[in-house]
């Protein structure tokens, strides 16, 4: 039986530029990596797990083309996804929604090459998916937090399309 995702990778052309982002703007370190293969292997939590995240050279499909539906990261708190919030916004980088799930409080992102990425947090809230409506982070953590609220018991539709 399966008790976990071990780890994910992806085929990347500009290995150094998706290395940068991965590195910079969502704090993975590099644990290993193999510059000839062009290999780099990546860890949220090194002293506990050598990789959960591994990118290499040779990606072969033409750019635009969807390969990944998504890569969810997972962080302790609020704080953390306001921090990503204003991170993002500062750097410029596509962000495609903000949301609340009912049972978490997400940013859905794009890296360098297209690939969607989530940064989320786990609400202690039992809510039937799939759930997703807009989120504004632009408030302070407790507007947030009665905003999520708010929209998990409002009655209305309970998915929101990216708009």
């Amino acid at each position: 039986m399966i008790n976990g995702l071990g780890h994910t990778g992806l085929w990347v052309n500009d290995l150094d530029t998706m290395r940068r982002f991965y590195e910079e703007f969502l704090g993975l370190t590099v644990t290993d990596e193999d510059p000839e293969l062009g290999i780099v292997f990546l860890s949220a939590q090194p002293e506990l797990e050598h990789h959960e995240f591994v990118l290499q050279r040779g990606r072969t499909a033409p750019p635009g083309v969807k390969l990944v539906h998504q890569i969810s990261w997972r962080v302790e708190s609020l704080e953390s996804i306001i921090e990503f919030h204003h991170r993002f916004t500062a750097a410029g980088i596509e962000v495609q929604q903000e949301v609340t799930h009912g049972n978490a409080i997400a940013i859905y992102f794009f890296d360098p090459e297209g690939n969607r990425n989530e940064v989320y947090v786990r609400i202690e809230r039992d809510v039937r998916q799939p759930f997703r409506k807009t989120l504004n982070l632009d408030q302070p953590l407790d507007a947030v937090l009665r905003e999520a609220d708010a929209l998990v018991d409002d009655g209305g539709p309970a998915y929101q399309p990216v708009q």
